[in-house]
């Protein structure tokens, strides 16, 4: 139970890994928020963890407006009067070769993995600095972008290195002042995001084993457990720090 009466915030959190982290939090006894822009599947989030017996709140915000972020950040600490961790998790992922990729795509990627994350700190940090003991953040990155390079997801790649550098500046900036960041970094988790064009999740075992030196992907499980650790006292003097989740793709 090592957030108990913590002030949890997960971004994207109404499916897939965000959905696990926010329950998995709630099991160690946080009280968390779940922010999205589909209020169906945040619901979705709320009732898997009330039903386990944990507290949640699904706002409805999306991470690409200074104003949605703002007002959430705003609504936690007016009403639990703090926020001790957040988790920005929310990004999406758009694939093509640079010089076929169309611009919208490449400004979809940018502006929810890059300015997405930008704004959730902006916030979270301002929030943070102002009570008493600080806080923790914890971004998702990727390995493609900061350690790999993949074909057809420049775009991607570009966002999630750009991640790991905000991070790690972010970081030294705001250690001084109790607000501590860091980022997970993982390889192909179990989530249709790991899937290419027209793949099944047994044609990706059956790629992965052969491309992964662990020969599988990550589990949800995994990944939320790296994201714990980052966020809990037990990483108190792990500032600034990629955490590589990647089955030893990069090693």
């Amino acid at each position: 139970m090592r957030f108990t009466d913590k002030i949890v915030l997960v971004t994207g959190g109404g499916t897939g890994a965000g959905r696990v982290a926010a329950r998995d939090f709630a099991r160690e006894g946080a009280t968390v928020i779940v922010a999205g822009r589909t209020a169906e599947t945040l619901g979705g989030t709320v009732t898997t963890i009330e039903a386990e017996g944990g507290r949640a709140e699904a706002i409805t915000a999306d991470v690409r407006r200074a104003g949605d972020v703002a007002a959430l950040v705003d609504r936690i600490v007016a009403r639990y009067g703090r926020l001790d961790v957040a988790v920005n998790n929310a990004g999406v992922l758009f694939a093509g070769p640079v010089a076929e990729m169309p611009e919208e795509d490449w400004r979809a990627v940018f502006d929810t993995n890059v300015h997405g994350v930008f704004l959730c700190m902006k916030y979270e940090i301002a929030a943070m600095r102002a009570q008493p003991g600080g806080g923790t953040i914890v971004n998702v990155s990727s390995v493609v972008g900061p350690y790999l390079r993949v074909a057809g997801l420049a775009a991607y790649g570009a966002a999630k290195a750009a991640v790991s550098a905000l991070t790690r500046t972010a970081a030294l900036e705001c250690i001084r002042d109790g607000v501590r960041i860091n980022a997970v970094t993982p390889g192909p988790l179990d989530t249709p995001m790991s899937l290419r064009p027209g793949e099944t999740e047994a044609d990706r075992a059956a790629r992965v084993k052969g491309e992964l030196p662990a020969g599988r992907v990550g589990s949800l499980a995994e990944f939320s457990a790296a994201v714990r650790f980052l966020a809990s006292e037990e990483s108190a003097f792990t500032v600034g720090q990629d955490l590589v989740l990647d089955g030893g793709a990069t090693a």
